[in-house]
């Protein structure tokens, strides 16, 4: 599989002509949807799903999308291209196994409501947790896209989550909000501290899975 980083939470995957992209979101470039055969979608807040660019892409031509039911509420017409999926689903999208785990977002604050947030294991080796600290039961992770940065999350808690889940090699994720003062201190010490290969890739930077 080829995997291509775009901002924020954005992840493009390649495998044998087929693309899938996971969370589109309005932080990200509109270009990752280009080809789309299928998308992931791990939950509703808009900084992993730009409405407005998946649907030009359904406009374009129909294709599946895959994410928590709640996503039909906030898709409009784009919701008759929703498969809803739960934690402990499995199904093929883009012709690649993907394995829904997790169930729910992150607390951002006691008064703001938490929504529901589904985690992709995809092909069995990458995982992309979205706005959630699950770690996966039974299942060794190559590479991990790691959310470094959030309103929602501290430091040590993601630390010692990449530390439980124990990738081969773990790449930053959900970044937009840093700066590059914040990309130097978090890079520093998730290199330090992480005990995997951990790397922050630039948007449009391709790895091989």
């Amino acid at each position: 599989m080829r995997l291509t980083k775009y901002s924020h939470s954005c992840l493009r995957i390649e495998r044998d002509g087929a693309v899938l992209v996971v969370d589109p979101g309005v932080f990200s470039e509109s270009a990752a949807l280009d080809g789309a055969d299928a998308v992931l979608v791990t939950h509703e807040h808009p900084d992993h799903l730009d409405v407005a660019a998946l649907t030009r892409r359904l406009d374009r031509e129909p294709i599946p999308v895959y994410g928590p039911a709640a996503l039909g509420a906030v898709l409009g017409d784009a919701a008759t291209a929703l498969t809803p999926v739960t934690p402990g689903d499995t199904f093929t999208a883009a012709g690649i196994p993907v394995r829904a785990v997790g169930g729910r977002h992150a607390v951002i604050h006691p008064d703001i409501p938490v929504v529901d947030n589904i985690g992709y294991l995809v092909d069995g080796t990458v995982y992309h947790p979205g706005d959630a600290l699950h770690v996966p039961e039974g299942v060794e992770v190559d590479t991990l896209f790691a959310p470094i940065h959030a309103p929602w999350s501290k430091f040590s808690e993601v630390v010692d989550f990449i530390r439980a889940v124990a990738p081969r090699r773990a790449y930053a994720l959900h970044d937009a909000l840093l700066n590059d003062n914040g990309y130097g201190v978090l890079d520093r010490q998730y290199t330090a501290l992480s005990r995997t290969d951990y790397q922050r890739l630039e948007p449009g930077s391709r790895i091989d899975a």
